[in-house]
């Protein structure tokens, strides 16, 4: 999808966490990691429970080398998972979290 149209829809009663994550992966398709991050920080900001967020924020701050910055996002997604009871999203995390300890990313 085209990053332009999404963008129009930020503010309008539509913008939600899931408009977020979408424009941020229109944007890292065209190119564009740095607002990318932006909006998968707003995503995690809007719904804090969106595992799914955090889970594309660790991936996208690791393209970036950040491996920090990754390990907090799939950290703070994993306390989600679990308060909301998302035994696979806190497991897949659990393995990227491991992965990038022994630097196997």
């Amino acid at each position: 999808m085209d990053p332009k149209a999404l963008r129009k829809l930020i503010g309008t009663p539509r913008d939600s966490a899931l408009l977020r994550i979408s424009l941020a992966t229109a944007l890292q398709q065209a190119g564009e990691s740095s607002e990318a991050e932006l909006q998968l920080v707003e995503a995690t900001r809007m719904d804090p429970a969106y595992t799914a967020a955090w889970k594309q924020l660790g991936r996208l701050r690791l393209s970036l080398d950040d491996p920090a910055g990754a390990r907090e996002a799939w950290q703070s997604g994993i306390e989600a998972a679990r308060k909301n009871g998302d035994k696979q999203a806190e497991k897949e995390m659990q393995v990227f979290l491991r992965r990038l300890e022994k630097g196997n990313t």
